[in-house]
C-alpha cells in the first residue's frame, strides 16, 4: 500500500488550509498515494489553547461540509483519505473525530477520539465529549483502518484493542508540539517518548503504525502561555517497530511511503505475542488502580 502523509502548517484562515490540504492531496496522489492521511484537526488552528464558547461555531456535522468536499476528491482521485474534524453531534454535544472518506467517495466508517486530555494550551475537555463508538477498525477498499486520535497514542490498551478487532494498520492523526519555555532537553525527551510509545505499539500488535502531526507556529491567543510549536516529525513504522520514514520538526511536507501489509502476519509468527497473552490474568486491566 502506498501511503501519502501530509504534514501541513495552518494559518486563521479556514479556507486556506483546505485549498492548501486539496492542493496537497492531489499532490500525494500524483505521487502514486493509495491512501491519504491528514493530521488532527486539519481545517484551522489548533483551537484548544484556549477556552472560548465562539469557537464551538467551527464544528460542524458528519456528514457535513468537509465531508462532501473531500468526498468528491476523493472520487475525483480515487484514493481513501483519512479526515480529522470538529463534529456537531449535536447543540452542546461535539467530538473530535476522524472521518475515512472511501475512495468512491462515500464515508467509510468514522472514530471518535477517546481519550481528552484536559492540560495548559491543550484544553481539550471543554469542547469534546469522549468518544462512544469504541475501538472498531474502519473497513474501506484497502483493509481495515484502525484509526485513533492524538492523545489516543499514548495508550497501549487503545492499540491493542484495535488489532484485536483485526485492524491491518495503525493510523494515528496529530496535533502536538513543545512549548517554547521548555529546555531543549525536555524537548528532546517529550518528541523521543512520543516516537516510542508508538513504535511499542507496533512492536506489540505486529502492525504498520502511520503518525501524521501538524507542524509551525500557532500563538496562543489568550498570551497565558507562548503558544505552541508543533514538532512535526511525522512517521511510519513497520510492525518491528522499524522506521520506514520520518519527517522534518519544522518543514511542511508531502511524503509517500510505501508499506508491505503481508509482513505484519510474517511478523506475527516470529514474534507471536498473541499466542502468549495470559488473558486469565488480565481482568485488573479494566480498574483505574490497583490498591
Amino acid at each position: 500500500m502506498k501511503i501519502g502523509i501530509i504534514q501541513q502548517a495552518n494559518v486563521a484562515d479556514v479556507n486556506k488550509n483546505k485549498e492548501q490540504l486539496k492542493s496537497n492531496i492531489r499532490e500525494a496522489a500524483k505521487q502514486g498515494a493509495e491512501l491519504i492521511v491528514l493530521q488532527e484537526l486539519h481545517n484551522s488552528l489548533y483551537f484548544c489553547q484556549v477556552e472560548d464558547t465562539n469557537i464551538f461555531d467551527l464544528a460542524e456535522p458528519v456528514p457535513g461540509p468537509s465531508t462532501d468536499e473531500f468526498g468528491v476528491l476523493a472520487k475525483e482521485l480515487g484514493v481513501v483519505i483519512v479526515l480529522s474534524l470538529f463534529e456537531k453531534r449535536a447543540p452542546g454535544l461535539y467530538h473530535n473525530t476522524a472521518v475515512v472518506m472511501e475512495k468512491d467517495g462515500t464515508i467509510a466508517g468514522k472514530y471518535r477520539k477517546m481519550h481528552i486530555p484536559d492540560d495548559p494550551a491543550y484544553y481539550e475537555k471543554f469542547y469534546f465529549t469522549p468518544g462512544d463508538l469504541g475501538f472498531q477498525p474502519i473497513d474501506t477498499s484497502l483493509g481495515k483502518l484502525g484509526v485513533l486520535v492524538c492523545w489516543d497514542q499514548w495508550y497501549p490498551e487503545a492499540a491493542r484493542l484495535m488489532a484485536m478487532a483485526g485492524a491491518d494498520l495503525l493510523i494515528y492523526p496529530t496535533a502536538i508540539g513543545w512549548e517554547s519555555t521548555d529546555t531543549q532537553d525536555e524537548k528532546d525527551r517529550q518528541l523521543g517518548a512520543w516516537v516510542i510509545s508508538q513504535r511499542g505499539h507496533a512492536v506489540a500488535n505486529g502492525l504498520h503504525v502511520v503518525s501524521v502531526n501538524r507542524t509551525g507556529y500557532e500563538p496562543d491567543p489568550s498570551g497565558q502561555t507562548n503558544g505552541i510549536t508543533f514538532w512535526g516529525n511525522s512517521f511510519v513504522a513497520g510492525p518491528q517497530g522499524e522506521i520506514l520514514w520520518q519527517g522534518s520538526n519544522d518543514k511542511e511536507e508531502v511524503r509517500i511511503v510505501e508499506i508491505d501489509l503481508k509482513r505484519s502476519e510474517q511478523v506475527r509468527r516470529w514474534w507471536p505475542f498473541f499466542r502468549d497473552r495470559r488473558i486469565d490474568a488480565f481482568g485488573d486491566i479494566t480498574k483505574r488502580f490497583r490498591d
